[in-house]
């Protein structure tokens, strides 16, 4: 698990079947200090959230697949949780 920023959404127009329907997020992922920690990911989200909310990734892919219900699906990125803004360190 690691706390990644909601960047942007991804749009695709083709796209393997086992994805439609799921909402795409770009997500960077952070340091515990905050500071980028390498390139950006696409994610799986669930859960609602949108650009600017820092949120709990999981690089799970046998639990993304199984949440998304397809074994063969591509998806290994998935937003686990959204972080309360309030708790975020400064």
């Amino acid at each position: 698990m690691q706390r990644a920023l909601v960047v942007g959404h991804a749009v695709a127009t083709v796209k393997h079947p086992s994805l439609h329907g799921w909402k795409l997020l770009v997500a960077q992922p952070l340091t515990t200090d905050g500071k980028n920690d390498g390139e950006p990911l696409l994610v799986i989200d669930s859960l609602g959230a949108g650009v600017g909310d820092n949120i709990v990734i999981s690089s799970d892919g046998a639990g993304t697949r199984q949440l998304i219900g397809h074994k063969n699906s591509p998806a290994r990125w998935l937003n686990l949780g959204i972080c309360d803004p309030c708790a975020s360190p400064k």
